[in-house]
């Protein structure tokens, strides 16, 4: 049942953490629906750090328009260690109180949204997150805000290295992002036909190597791709030593894709994605829910404790594991 909240209450909202595109396409919806809803809104911007420096703006309709296309954020985002201190939420909480300022709106990551549950803790205020990653870390959602769009980029990318490795009969390992999440790495490696996916969710580290080798160039393949999830230790440029040195006589590459992931205009369905998540946040204020992330499940939009959205465990399904293992023969 939808709760009149009335005039007088006022969101803010932020970006923080990693940027992910799809960002502008949720801060658009929220804003629109809060307007629609009666609400005034706060545009915070630079994240927490913006927050408590007081970097904050009434935004209107128009301050959202022509902006659903555009990567990025438009209201910027920053990672800050002072929100991460009493002291910067004390005076983040001030900058609220200050700006008359009822529940907060956070865009972002497993970090963003750590510190919105805590701040919630601290000072019972009603905090809203969306996931907005591309890694697709985030528990209780099928997907975050900018995997999709990142998958095809990955996938575009690897397909121009494709032509390469097969002209030069060259194994390339293609370094992507996902932190602790092999995510964008197995379903990258699946769309762009790849030979193989090194992962972290795989546990076996160098018998992945080995296993690829074996089954792959050995049998019938002068050329392969394999997807890498970026690690300090086990990146890219650590499996194509291990090849030089080990199996001398295959031709190696490297090519880690970095920022360029990140960017770009979001795809439809990122847009459609923080469209239908940036109006359930105004639903969930409107229903009186609070701490709660907006995942999607089933087609469906969800409400997702904090508590839940942030651990660490999110599963990689077998049977997208298997699936590469049988087409990548």
């Amino acid at each position: 049942m939808k709760k009149d909240i009335g005039k007088t209450f006022t969101i803010g909202i932020l970006t923080s953490g990693g940027d992910a595109p799809g960002m502008n396409a949720a801060i658009r919806a929220v804003t629109r629906a809060a307007i629609a809803n009666d609400m005034r809104v706060m545009a915070i911007y630079r994240g927490y750090e913006g927050l408590i420096n007081d970097e904050v703006r009434e935004f209107k309709t128009e301050d959202v328009s022509g902006i659903i296309q555009r990567g990025g954020t438009i209201l910027k985002t920053a990672r800050s260690k002072e929100f991460m201190t009493p002291e910067g939420r004390k005076k983040a909480f001030k900058v609220m109180q200050k700006r008359g300022i009822n529940a907060l709106v956070v865009i972002g990551g497993n970090g963003s949204l750590t510190g919105a549950r805590l701040f919630a803790q601290e000072y019972d205020i009603p905090c809203i997150g969306l996931p907005g990653t591309i890694d697709n870390d985030l528990s209780g959602t099928d997907s975050t805000i900018g995997y999709d769009t990142t998958l095809n980029t990955i996938m575009e990318c690897v397909d121009k290295i494709r032509d390469t490795a097969n002209s030069h009969e060259r194994i390339f390992f293609v370094e992507v992002m996902g932190r602790d999440a092999g995510f964008l790495a197995q379903n990258s490696a699946i769309a762009a036909g790849a030979e193989a996916a090194i992962i972290p969710e795989d546990s076996t580290g160098a018998d992945q190597l080995e296993h690829f080798i074996g089954r792959g160039i050995r049998k019938s393949k002068s050329s392969s791709i394999v997807i890498v999830s970026e690690s300090p230790k086990c990146g890219a440029m650590y499996y194509a030593e291990r090849v030089k040195k080990e199996y001398p006589e295959y031709d190696v590459r490297v090519s880690i894709l970095g920022h360029l992931q990140r960017g770009g205009s979001p795809s439809a369905g990122d847009r459609i994605l923080a469209s239908r998540m940036g109006m359930g946040a105004i639903q969930a204020l409107l229903d009186g829910q609070r701490n709660v992330m907006i995942g999607i499940r089933d087609d469906e939009i969800v409400y997702v404790p904090f508590s839940m959205a942030v651990k660490s465990d999110k599963p990689l399904k077998k049977d997208v594991i298997d699936a590469l293992n049988t087409l990548s023969i």
